[in-house]
Order: C-alpha cells, then sequence, then structure tokens
C-alpha cells in the first residue's frame, strides 16, 4: 500500500509566516508538521509515498529527500499549477494506481492507528473511505452523514435520499482517507476538489462511499489559532508520551 501526502498548497491562512517557510515544514513541538504525516503512515506499514509540490516545494524536497530517513522511499509530483485534491491525485496516478492507498493532508496531527482505517476500507469493499469525527453542532461545515454501519449517505448537503441522511448523525471529515483505484475513473485532469466535487458525485451514483470514526487526538494546524494551540498541546502531549 501507498499514501500521498498532499503538501502543494500555499497556506495563505498562515501568511507572512508561509511567505518564506512551506506549510509543510512549519515548525510544530520541534519538528516540521509533515513529519508527524510521515509518522502516522510509515506507523501503518506504508513504505512508499507520494507529496505533490508547488508552493516553495524545493524547500520541501530538499528537507526530506528521498524518504530513506522514514526507511521509506518518497516520490514528488510537481504542480507547475495548483491542482487541489483532485487534480492533485489524478496527476499522481503513475504511482498510486493499481493498489488501494492513503490520502491524508501535510497539516493535521493525528494519534491513532491507521491500520484500522484501512482494514475498514478493505472489509467494507468501498471506493473512498473517510476518517471522519463527530461535529453534532456543525461547526466544520463537512455535514458527513453516516449510518451504523458506516455507509456515508451525503457530504456536504449532497446525496441521494437527503431526507433519511439528514436524521443520521453528523461528521466532519478528519482530513485523512482510503481510496481504492477505482476511483481513478473519477478523477480526470484538471484543478478540482476530491471532498467538495468527486466524493458528493459519487455518493449520487450510489458508489460506496463509507467513513470511519477517528477516537484519538486530533488537531488541524491551518491558520494562525489552530497552530498556536497546537504546538502547546502536541508538545505537552509529547512530553508525557516521552516520560511514560
Amino acid at each position: 500500500m501507498r499514501a500521498m501526502i498532499l503538501a502543494a498548497g500555499l497556506g495563505t491562512r498562515l501568511r507572512p509566516l508561509t511567505l518564506t517557510v512551506p506549510k509543510p515544514l512549519i515548525e510544530v513541538a520541534g519538528r516540521p508538521m509533515i513529519h508527524y504525516a510521515l509518522d502516522l503512515v510509515v506507523a501503518a506499514g506504508i513504505r512508499e509515498v507520494v507529496i505533490n509540490l508547488h508552493h516553495l516545494g524545493h524547500q520541501i524536497r530538499a528537507a526530506l529527500r528521498n524518504g530513506s530517513t522514514w526507511g521509506i522511499k518518497i516520490h514528488y509530483s510537481e504542480e507547475r499549477t495548483l491542482l487541489d485534491t483532485g487534480g492533485g491525485i489524478a496527476a499522481a496516478k503513475p504511482w498510486l494506481s493499481g493498489e488501494p492507498f492513503v490520502v491524508m493532508n501535510a497539516d493535521v496531527y493525528l494519534e491513532g492507528n491507521l491500520r484500522e482505517l484501512i482494514d475498514f476500507h478493505q472489509q467494507a469493499r468501498a471506493i473512498a473511505t473517510l476518517w471522519v469525527r463527530p461535529d453534532p453542532s456543525g461547526e466544520r461545515h463537512d455535514d458527513v452523514r453516516v449510518d451504523p454501519s458506516g455507509r456515508v449517505h451525503a457530504l456536504l448537503g449532497q446525496g441521494r435520499d437527503l431526507s433519511y441522511a439528514r436524521r443520521l448523525p453528523r461528521y466532519f471529515y478528519a482530513s485523512v482517507m482510503v481510496c481504492s483505484p477505482e476511483i481513478f475513473r473519477f478523477l480526470p485532469p484538471g484543478v478540482y476538489s476530491l471532498t467538495r466535487h468527486v466524493l458528493p458525485q459519487l455518493l449520487l451514483a450510489g458508489a460506496p462511499v463509507f467513513a470511519c470514526e477517528h477516537r484519538g487526538y486530533w488537531r488541524v494546524l491551518d491558520t494562525p489559532g489552530d497552530l498556536e494551540a497546537g504546538r502547546r498541546e502536541i508538545a505537552e502531549r509529547r512530553r508525557k508520551l516521552s516520560v511514560s
């Protein structure tokens, strides 16, 4: 199995930091934030990773090199223009086709067992399986509606039976998913979002999109407030882990 870490964005919400440093290399608890994404996929037994690059991508390439520090092989997918998540994954097809693969953002810190998500995806025979977190008040606006079996019935207000979907628990996408290679049939070249454009269309077509609840610590790091809070919380969590 392989993984793709999405790292090409401009990081506009973290300016001026990201004017000179790409967001994935911003320090969090003594390490560049993308290190934590690499740790997660390596712990799941993944040994081949694709990272897409655009804004200050040469810095990411220089920092991570070929991945030997983690005992993995890193491929880089250069984007001359930003392709968004769907287009970025489509462009990385040469490294990802043929077997299921993990997709995750570089600007999120999670604690948990990624193998559980992978195993759930394979057992469900899903085309895509999202790691999600409860969002009963709708604060994050993803509006992922999931039934007791884990099947997703609506995303961003789109689905085949919205009257049923609205009665289901509400979640938000935690920035990690597993995709089957069949998804490339729905990923043409271009600029578009996987979550905003492709997944809702899959739901409308009745394709098997599933979700698995993430119950560990989670923190997104894409705004100044989230970054500041994440630095404090993650440093404290890692300090406690090192003591124990």
